[in-house]
């Protein structure tokens, strides 16, 4: 059980913050950085139940993604060694895969790159992808630096959930009957 009875510490002051195990590490360094990612994500991804209120199984989804980002956050919080840590696990990314299938399902097949927008819950779908896609950016080039052999199913939780927000983001523009597809060369 997480308890904060005081949300100001004043330890941060100087540039530093502690991880899971007490051990002291700059705010500009690649873990904290790829977990201010994922807190970013999980915030972006807030607004976007906001615009998904009106279909269940999206919010249902959106909603377990939301904790299992904070579980993320906690995988790349904590240093590899001698840890009994929160981690992301297999199932975790079994089940995002399984939820792209189900909503894939129902989307017409794709003529051309679609362009963000079309609704509001699609473009805030689409704006919690791109979050993602930085997030996992941030993540493998810590996990490269630091941590080579360590956080490979968050590595992969987070490349498997861009792709659940793209289908998302389709299947929230009328299952894809409303997807504003790109026209190559359109403008010129």
């Amino acid at each position: 059980m997480v308890v904060l009875n005081k949300i100001y510490t004043r330890a941060g002051d100087r540039g530093t913050t502690r991880l899971v195990t007490g051990e002291t590490v700059s705010k500009a360094g690649g873990r904290v950085g790829a977990y201010g990612e994922v807190d970013e994500l999980n915030a972006v991804v807030g607004l976007a139940r906001l615009q998904t209120a009106g279909d269940a199984s999206l919010d249902a989804i959106l909603a377990r993604i939301q904790n299992d980002l904070f579980d993320l956050g906690a995988d790349l919080a904590t240093p590899e060694a001698g840890q009994t840590a929160l981690r992301i696990v297999a199932r975790q990314v079994t089940r995002l895969e399984a939820e792209i299938d189900d909503l894939n399902g129902s989307l017409s097949a794709l003529t051309s790159f679609v362009l963000p927008g079309g609704s509001a819950a699609s473009a805030a779908l689409h704006h919690a992808r791109t979050v993602c896609r930085r997030a996992e950016r941030a993540a493998v080039a810590f996990a490269q630096a630091e941590a080579p052999h360590a956080h490979q199913e968050a590595l992969r939780y987070l490349n498997r959930l861009s792709d659940l927000l793209f289908v998302a983001a389709r299947f929230a523009n009328s299952r894809g009957a409303a997807d504003v597809l790109w026209k190559p060369g359109a403008t010129r």
